[in-house]
């Protein structure tokens, strides 16, 4: 029977338990074939769990029920919905497309427009997705996950700024090829699970300029997108690279895929660290990064993650669930929640001990 370890934070209720849990203790704190429920997930956090083995797919479980006798449980098969369904696609185009351009092909502008622009369209008319990507990545592929997921909040974020229907699908286009100058920096570099030395990581601050040769010639994409690729890692207050440029001489569309970029990379679980909430990511964004971004571009981004309907169901950093009841306009990622549990209200604006950790999307 195949089973796989699940990250804590990945964990979803109703998943069964493949092997007896331990915490420096004689017994199992949790016995193999336990059904995840909400109380298990309390006891992951208290013991430090941070892994769990769990049987894959649609399997017939043992457990037992109230009176002891063997019974059998069936795991249902999580639904793929058709957009993760075309986002994964994509994210397997990527990755062998790196391997093509490793070995010097040329961009397909074409091939890339047909992969993201039913994403893009996607996302543009429910932007909820935007809340599912950073589930979709995973450490191994995360380059080619964070090319897609870029693009796609790139092209939410110009929509949100007031711009056509048309420049968000270019700056969607721009944002998935912001990083694919990351091709042509070796292997070793790319990959390596330690700390880079300072030899390396001039190397890779390369990557925006190798992007901008590998886009420079293509005709589909507009020339402000190319600029954009090329200055994606350039700050306002003059601390990003290639040039360390600042102020105005980088442009809108730059700050729009540098902020995508961020996000979706402090959102991830990476090599090095485990994902973050969201709502935590835009207050660090707008809190500690303060002067490096455009004010307006962090303000889309801050709307289009906090615009949250009434009644929208959300999780909360301590594991419990909540319903939104009020959006507070001077804390928007802090709104006013209630408990589903105990029907407790809670001002998150002014518990600041615990945050919303993601919203509970249906379809």
């Amino acid at each position: 029977m195949e089973a796989t370890y699940v990250n804590i934070s990945d964990l979803r209720l109703g998943k069964v338990v493949a092997e007896d849990i331990f915490a420096n203790t004689q017994y199992p704190i949790i016995l193999k074939n336990t059904k995840i429920n909400h109380e298990h997930l309390h006891v992951f956090k208290a013991f430090h769990i941070n892994k769990v083995l769990i049987f894959k797919g649609r399997e017939e479980i043992l457990a037992k029920d109230d009176e002891e006798r063997e019974v059998i449980i069936e795991v249902p098969v999580p639904t793929v919905t058709p957009f993760e369904r075309s986002y994964k696609e994509a994210v397997a185009y990527l990755n062998k497309e790196f391997k093509n351009w490793q070995a010097g092909a040329r961009v397909d502008i074409t091939k890339v427009r047909n992969v993201m622009i039913p994403l893009i369209e996607g996302v543009l008319e429910k932007r909820s997705y935007i809340f599912d990507l950073n589930s979709y990545s995973n450490v191994k592929d995360y380059l080619y996950h964070h090319c897609v997921a870029t693009g796609l909040i790139a092209g939410v974020i110009t929509q949100k700024l007031g711009y056509d229907r048309g420049t968000a699908i270019q700056m969607a286009i721009a944002g998935m090829l912001a990083d694919c100058g990351m091709a042509k920096i070796p292997t070793r570099i790319r990959e390596k699970k330690t700390t880079l030395t300072p030899d390396e990581f001039v190397e890779i601050r390369k990557h925006p300029e190798y992007s901008y040769q590998m886009v420079k010639g293509l005709t589909a994409l507009k020339n402000d997108m190319k600029e954009a690729i090329f200055q994606h890692h350039e700050r306002l207050d003059g601390s990003g690279y290639p040039n360390g440029e600042r102020g105005s001489v980088i442009t809108i569309y730059s700050q729009i895929i540098a902020v995508a970029d961020v996000f979706h990379a402090m959102t991830s679980e990476r090599l090095y660290r485990s994902k973050q909430s969201p709502f935590k990511v835009i207050e660090m964004i707008k809190e500690e990064e303060f002067g490096k971004f455009d004010i307006k571009v962090v303000q889309a981004l801050i709307d289009i993650i906090a615009d949250l309907p009434i009644g929208t169901q959300v999780e909360l950093s301590n594991l419990e669930y909540a319903e939104v009841m009020f959006i507070n306009r001077y804390a928007l990622t802090r709104p006013l929640v209630k408990l589903i549990n105990t029907g407790e209200i809670i001002d998150l604006s002014t518990i600041r001990n615990f945050h919303i950790s993601r919203i509970i999307t249906k379809g």
